[in-house]
């Protein structure tokens, strides 16, 4: 034990500095480091592994639903960005410009892409013609430059990867579809692969996002009792289409503005992962997500037989498992127990001369450190039960950290009460008053996370001002 306490000494205390415990294992998982660029990072291989993992399955799902890949230029006109009123007045903080260019001033200063609903709602607007050519259903893998003031690895950083979707319709309730449909594919994605409930519903007006007419979300809430906003699914319906003339000749013959969507996750997830399922000894990664699933260790790894029976099992494995053999000569066996913790792999595999003369192994999960011994001749079956046991696990601990976390207040005090002793979600009901959503957020720091579509009436009354309400939101403080 001495050894593992040596080990992650450097890793702050969860409990006591979770920010710093978070920092800590960003860098020492080896997943980003910071750059000379400030609030920038280097995503690092074992890091963008991690994003890849996200990319692949997500833009899968993607594509079953008709959705096609495309790129688009990081740079916008500022004229373009100045057409949608509330999309500019929104982003004005966060917006960087190229006022000059091979060492000349340029005419027009240019947007470094903060969201491209501009840029593609130009080109719609060039290419759409008749009601045949709908839908437009487009998304892209890119990144996006935004000036936070305040940054944090993966969480908040000026420039982060993602995926846009934008897509146009003939129907408000064609368009309305796809937005709820993506949102659903975004739950799917957090809560089945990255092994994270979530909740769903529809942001306040004064949490949506600028320039749509509804924007819906999904949350995850972080192991100490913080909401994360995980993915966002917008309906435009003809904000951007109006201003930007994207038009087409309807059914019968007459012309008509097309509905608007657009839709997206980024690396955050990668913060929510680590937020919501690591330890006190670092990273934890659900089997479904992980770039190394199992990693190999030989014990006395000099002894004749060792390492070679060690190769012999990954040869067994690899076209099953994503699997690694740590041959490390220059560290010990509890070094490399400690470094399979720190980086989250669900499963290592021990094996030495005992157990190679007994014909069998030792595998230790990384959620809760038990141990197996299994028959080599059954270790393809049992990792992979045990894979699929670890990924449901790591799901229902959280899923029973959200329920204990969530809570219901009636009154001010109350609220303030139980997200001061038990950080975490509070259920609450709430007038619609955007003054009342500002004052629970200057009272108590949190703030309205969505309105679920699964309703509760809890009450008749608002949190804040006590008058009639029927509307039940539910709040929390944020990253």
């Amino acid at each position: 034990m001495a050894k593992k306490e040596e080990f992650v000494k450097d890793i702050a205390n969860i409990d006591e500095d979770f920010a710093k415990w978070y920092t800590d294992i960003v860098k020492k998982a080896d997943l980003a480091d910071y750059t000379d660029t400030k609030g920038c990072i280097a995503i690092k291989p074992y890091g963008f592994a991690i994003w890849e993992n996200i990319q692949n399955y997500a833009d899968k799902l993607f594509k079953e639903t008709g959705v096609k890949n495309v790129y688009f230029p990081v740079l916008i006109p500022d004229s373009l960005l100045q057409k949608e009123k509330d999309h500019v007045e929104g982003f004005a903080p966060e917006v960087a410009y190229v006022t000059e260019a091979g060492g000349e001033k340029l005419e027009e200063k240019l947007c470094i892409r903060p969201t491209s609903e501009t840029m593609f709602s130009n080109l719609f607007s060039k290419w759409l013609k008749s009601w045949r050519d709908l839908p437009y259903v487009y998304n892209q893998w890119c990144s996006v430059l935004r000036w936070e003031k305040e940054t944090r690895p993966f969480l908040r950083s000026r420039e982060f990867l993602w995926q846009e979707g934008h897509t146009i319709h003939e129907t408000e309730k064609e368009a309305r579809e796809r937005t709820i449909q993506m949102l659903e594919i975004y739950t799917k994605i957090v809560e089945d692969f990255l092994a994270i409930p979530v909740l769903t519903g529809r942001k306040t007006e004064k949490e949506k996002f600028s320039g749509a007419e509804e924007t819906y979300t999904i949350e995850t809430l972080t192991r100490d009792g913080r909401a994360l906003q995980s993915g966002t699914s917008h309906y435009f319906g003809q904000n951007f289409t109006k201003p930007f003339e994207v038009k087409f000749q309807n059914r019968e013959g007459k012309e008509e503005y097309a509905y608007q969507t657009s839709w997206g996750i980024s690396t955050r997830l990668i913060g929510a992962v680590i937020m919501a399922h690591g330890d006190e000894r670092g990273l934890k990664l659900p089997p479904k997500l992980a770039p190394i699933q199992v990693r190999i260790i030989p014990i006395a790894m000099h002894k004749e037989g060792v390492l070679e029976k060690a190769e012999e099992i990954k040869k067994s494995l690899e076209k099953d498992f994503r699997i690694e053999l740590d041959a490390r000569e220059q560290v010990t066996p509890g070094f490399k127990f400690n470094d399979c913790e720190l980086k989250g792999i669900p499963v290592r595999i021990e094996i030495g001369p005992r157990d190679i003369e007994n014909g069998e192994c030792i595998l230790v999960r990384r959620d809760t450190f038990e141990k197996v011994v299994v028959k080599l001749e059954e270790l393809n079956v049992k990792l992979k039960e045990m894979l699929e046991d670890i990924q449901n696990n790591m799901y229902n601990m959280c899923k029973k950290r959200l329920e204990e976390k969530t809570q219901i207040a009636t009154t001010m005090e109350e609220f303030e009460k139980k997200i001061n002793e038990n950080q975490g979600y509070i259920k609450a009901m709430w007038c619609g008053d955007e003054e009342c959503e500002n004052k629970i957020k200057d009272l108590t720091g949190a703030h309205s996370r969505c309105i679920p579509f699964n309703q509760e009436e809890i009450s008749d009354k608002c949190v804040c001002c006590g008058k009639h309400a029927n509307t039940m939101v539910v709040w929390g403080r944020q990253y």
